[in-house]
């Protein structure tokens, strides 16, 4: 059995299996926004897409089918499975954040994130009228620690699943773009975030910047190495407009091993001709995937990249990707 990725196109999900050297594509979803995906770490066959228009679904046949998880919240902008208990929790637009702890049969409103002192300067720029929870990112190491991302307003932390809230952690960016875990070694995490990237050894309570070695400080999407917590990647533009909006996105993907950032180009077109929208970091292997829909794969920590080939549907555009192992 191959390997399986998921891609959110904006629009729907596409579906990729490695087989032979190159991934089948095949669609579904089709138009109701799909914006975000989490995989069950306990069941790599279920997979959860957040649709801007639709909610939360659910799959269980590694995304072959789909069941509406009735999620009272429609724009859903990003969703993830707890690897420690198994709770689901999507967030929202305008910002709100749920969690389901029957696999998305049912949910309840963590209200207490809206009850932070700085909501009322949560601004999302592009709609400066409102704000979403642009990452939820449980601890795999502790059922009860929980990171949420606003955009724009802060990197928030809770200690009992999500109920009440600490506000903007110090030292991390405000434009919380990702965030990440370190599945092995407790109480590392890593954000790229509008203004710069960093990291924390405390479980999140606490944020060091890690900017030194890039020239590229508007990050969006970070990945962690599975066995070495020191070390990471993050892609990178110039700024928001360079980023989502032009031809050419003054984009680069960096790896940052000591005290500095690398930047990784061996085998990758330059200049890129999209933003790498997600990365994804598995044994052994580094997946980009670019605005545009093409995937690009290293196997040697970034030094090294070729595009991978895809037949069947392939996605002409991606926001987000997943790996079901």
């Amino acid at each position: 059995m191959g390997h399986v990725l998921y891609a959110a196109t904006g629009e729907d999900v596409v579906r990729l299996h490695e087989s032979g050297g190159s991934w089948t594509a095949d669609r579904s979803l089709r138009g109701n926004g799909a914006q975000c995906l989490a995989v069950d770490p306990r069941r790599a066959e279920v997979v959860y897409a957040g649709l801007r228009r639709g909610g939360v679904h659910r799959s269980e046949d590694e995304g072959r089918t789909w069941v509406d998880c009735g999620l009272p919240g429609p724009a859903v902008f990003s969703v993830a499975v707890s690897a420690a208990d198994g709770a689901v929790y999507a967030g929202t637009e305008p910002s709100a954040l749920y969690r389901s702890d029957d696999d998305g049969g049912s949910w309840v409103e963590l209200e207490g994130l809206l009850e932070l002192p700085s909501r009322p300067t949560w601004s999302f720029p592009p709609r400066p009228w409102t704000s979403h929870v642009r990452w939820i990112a449980p601890s795999p190491h502790d059922a009860d620690l929980l990171l949420a991302g606003i955009e724009l307003g802060g990197l928030m932390r809770s200690r009992d699943r999500g109920e009440t809230w600490q506000d903007h952690r110090p030292g991390a960016q405000r434009d919380v773009h990702s965030l990440a875990w370190h599945p092995r070694v407790a109480g590392r995490a890593y954000e790229a975030g509008g203004g710069g990237a960093a990291w924390s050894d405390d479980g999140g309570d606490t944020w060091r910047p890690a900017d030194e070695g890039r020239d590229r400080h508007y990050t969006w999407s970070v990945a962690v190495d599975l066995e070495d917590p020191d070390v990471w990647y993050v892609s990178a533009s110039t700024g928001p407009f360079a980023a989502h909006r032009g031809h050419d996105p003054q984009a680069r993907i960096y790896r940052w091993k000591g005290d500095r950032w690398l930047s990784l180009t061996g085998g990758l077109p330059e200049p890129l001709p999209a933003m790498p929208y997600a990365l994804v970091a598995t044994d052994g292997r580094l997946f980009a995937g670019l605005a545009n829909g093409e995937l690009w794969e290293s196997r040697d920590r970034g030094e090294s990249w070729s595009r991978c080939e895809i037949v069947g549907a392939a996605p002409d555009s991606l926001v987000a990707l997943a790996f079901a192992g």
